[in-house]
């Protein structure tokens, strides 16, 4: 099984809104890195619309209508501006991520049973609509069966442990540890996703070592090597990872 590659574009409109012009244009880097290979496209959109904004939203769902075996993940928390995204536009697959609305970045996972009871009618919803669900999960086994059972087809694991030991001697150790949630996610039912830091070094070694990993969304790492190599060289270079 190939493991997909979705690009995240949220640095692309985080260096546009510097200025007025549109420039970069968000549908342009879509584009090009479609084109290359690519296998969807990520954005996140945040209620403060500090990178991608809602007409990027839609522009995007145009967009990838002309790309039809490519699929469009649209990530952010459910309880702000995310379900009416999902609702309007409906993507292939929506990413619950339990960020707040002046968060850096998104930094931790959903937690079971805490988070069960509100996120329940909400993956039906999406379920509904015809969207697939994932949930963004921290690499804790014991969380999986739990993810599952609130109706999620996927769960991302949050993968920035892993980037921070990279290199580390703690590194295989880290590892081993979403191994054993990919395994765990697999035996309740849950396909899996990853994302979150990963980039050129890193990414071969993490894929190779998680079985039926279906997908990674890639942004800021990949976005930076583009300023370097451009578009497509470098989503052929992360392509060449996942081989």
């Amino acid at each position: 099984m190939t493991t997909a590659l979705s690009v995240n574009l949220n640095k692309v409109a985080l260096v546009r809104n510097t200025r007025h012009l549109g420039l970069p244009s968000v549908t342009r880097a879509a584009q090009l890195c479609l084109a290359a290979g690519a296998h969807g496209i990520t954005v996140h959109p945040r209620p403060d619309a500090r990178h991608i904004r809602p007409q990027d939203v839609h522009d995007l769902a145009a967009l990838l209508r002309d790309w039809p075996e490519r699929e469009y993940n649209i990530e952010g928390n459910p309880f702000h501006n995310l379900m009416d995204f999902v609702r309007q536009v409906r993507p292939h697959q929506v990413t619950f991520v339990p960020d707040s609305q002046d968060q850096f970045t998104s930094d931790h996972g959903w937690r079971f049973p805490a988070d069960a009871d509100r996120l329940r009618p909400l993956v039906a919803e999406c379920h509904d609509l015809g969207v697939r669900v994932s949930l963004f999960m921290d690499p804790e086994p014991a969380q999986m069966a739990a993810a599952r059972a609130v109706g999620a087809d996927r769960v991302e694991l949050y993968t920035e442990a892993y980037a921070r030991a990279w290199g580390t001697p703690e590194q295989e150790a880290v590892l081993a540890r979403y191994v054993a949630a990919g395994q765990a996610a697999r035996e309740a039912g849950l396909d899996l996703n990853a994302g979150h830091d990963l980039n050129l070094d890193n990414l071969a070694r993490f894929a190779h070592a998680v079985p039926d990993l279906r997908e990674v969304s890639i942004g800021h790492a990949l976005i930076g090597d583009a300023l370097e190599r451009g578009y497509a060289a470098t989503v052929q270079a992360y392509l060449a990872c996942l081989r």
